[in-house]
């Protein structure tokens, strides 16, 4: 059956023809079964009358319009020529009906008019004298309200189509506008993480030059603190260097801090002192680091450091009252995982995803975007107990 429904889906235009060529035939079948009481010059109108009352079904999906006023002229036509009403007159019917539903307006007005009219109008050109006025009056009534009933149905049927096409313009409009702010979310948080890379390159740089200026001093007098400085000088140039090739990976927009001084950003030593801003603002977070705490590359630290940074933010806003959060760090040989959980009721899913966690427009975007740079893995989702947890790698050196 359902093979069946598809095709018939498929194929409007011949199910109406189908339909078309029955009507056509049922009306010859009622024409030769009366034309005893008929004359030969009634049968040769009865049968073009049919014929185009046929068509009228056959093409009213194409052209609605049309057909309705073919329909028109054609009652016209009966009326005038006193051909009395026969099976193929159902496609008054459908008419109205299609019209209703798909047709202009001006067309689906003049269906409602003429279906409301039709019945009258027949009534008074062949009245049934046997009934008396009120048995006339009744089949009026009756032939009216199948006509009213058949545009009522399609008029609700344009209706609920036009709300249809509504919600999805809409849906489709919401879609783009929400890839244009996550656009936008990634162009800003990629902006704001190459102004903190470049503060970090800018301080290793000026570590190097007070380094080089030290080394310098003591270079004849203290031989061993110039060979550590230079010592210095080296590991902090590769490390710059390596956080200039992420930078250059970044899209950098906009001029930096109107003072022009660069800074150190935030490291992983840090973290513990943002717990405790968390904890003193009424957030209980326990914190625990496994393994052996090293030194990491200034773009490691600093994406951990906003990581736990926003997740606890987010605990705070949309946590609850009653809310508690973890923070955990692990030094692999190879990199730094985090762990950040929370038993909050959390914040939907959707909202770490359009970047409303801290209103700055971050989020799961901006996370993304920091541990991709250091060519890390990010994982983050509800916790089947409640709350929310957030797990990222970061691997010492960046995937090539």
């Amino acid at each position: 059956m359902q093979r069946l429904y598809d095709f018939l889906r498929r194929h409007p235009i011949g199910v109406d023809a189908f339909w078309a060529v029955v009507l056509f035939g049922l009306s010859l079948m009622s024409a030769g079964a009366g034309q005893t009481n008929r004359g030969t010059d009634a049968l040769a109108l009865i049968v073009p009358v049919a014929l185009l009352l046929s068509l009228v079904v056959a093409l009213r999906r194409r052209m609605p319009e049309k057909m309705l006023l073919l329909a028109v002229a054609l009652g016209v036509a009966q009326l005038a020529l006193d051909v009395e009403s026969m099976a193929a007159d159902f496609a008054m019917l459908v008419i109205v009906y299609t019209v209703a539903a798909t047709g202009a307006r001006w067309a689906s007005r003049l269906a409602l008019g003429v279906g409301l009219s039709a019945a009258t109008v027949a009534q008074m050109r062949w009245p049934n004298e046997d009934t008396g006025v009120a048995g006339n009056v009744a089949v009026v009534v009756f032939q009216t309200v199948p006509f009213a009933l058949a545009w009522v149905l399609g008029d609700s049927i344009r209706t609920r189509r036009a709300y249809y096409a509504q919600l999805e313009e809409r849906a489709a409009r919401l879609e783009k506008e929400r890839e244009a702010q996550a656009k936008v979310a990634v162009a800003a948080e990629r902006a704001r993480i190459a102004r903190e890379l470049h503060d970090v390159v800018a301080h290793n740089v000026s570590v190097m030059v007070v380094q080089a200026d030290g080394a310098a001093y003591v270079l004849d007098a203290a031989p061993d603190q110039a060979k550590k400085a230079l010592e210095t000088i080296s590991s902090t140039g590769r490390q710059a260097l390596a956080e200039m090739r992420r930078l250059l990976g970044v899209l950098r927009t906009g001029e930096h801090q109107e003072g022009g001084e660069y800074v150190p950003q935030p490291d992983v030593e840090q973290i513990e002192d943002l717990v405790e801003q968390c904890r003193g603002s009424g957030l209980p977070v326990d914190f625990r680091v496994e393994g052996t705490p090293r030194p990491l590359p200034s773009g490691v630290e600093l994406t951990a450091y906003r990581i736990v940074q926003e997740a606890l933010t987010n605990t705070r806003k949309h946590g609850g009252p009653n809310a508690g959060a973890s923070v955990r760090l692990v030094y692999f040989d190879d990199g730094l995982g985090l762990l950040i959980e929370d038993d909050g009721k959390g914040a939907p899913h959707e909202l770490y995803e359009e970047g409303g966690i801290d209103g700055r427009g971050h989020g799961l975007i901006g996370m993304r975007e920091r541990v991709g740079m250091v060519g890390g893995t990010l994982d983050a989702g509800p916790r089947p107990g409640g709350g929310f947890r957030i797990s990222a790698l970061l691997p010492l050196k960046p995937a090539h």
